[in-house]
């Protein structure tokens, strides 16, 4: 009964933003990943920017799962 009514309360077209924008925490995540590894050498700026990444990669993920499974 909660599925129809989550349904119901988010269109096709918002869910596709949703998706779009975890998506894109995602391939922000993979750049800010490559940087801090690679591009940065001091280690605490390279440890919070890697730490940054991994938050949007679980914001991403979180999303991802929120539109998979209302679908």
């Amino acid at each position: 009964m909660n599925q129809f009514v989550l349904s119901a309360a988010i269109s096709p077209m918002n869910m596709m933003w949703i998706s779009f924008y975890s998506m894109g925490f995602m391939a922000l995540s993979m750049a800010l990943m490559y940087i801090s590894r690679h591009k940065i050498s001091n280690g605490i700026i390279s440890g919070v920017i890697a730490l940054i990444a991994y938050s949007f990669l679980l914001i991403g993920f979180l999303t991802m799962i929120f539109v998979i499974f209302t679908w």
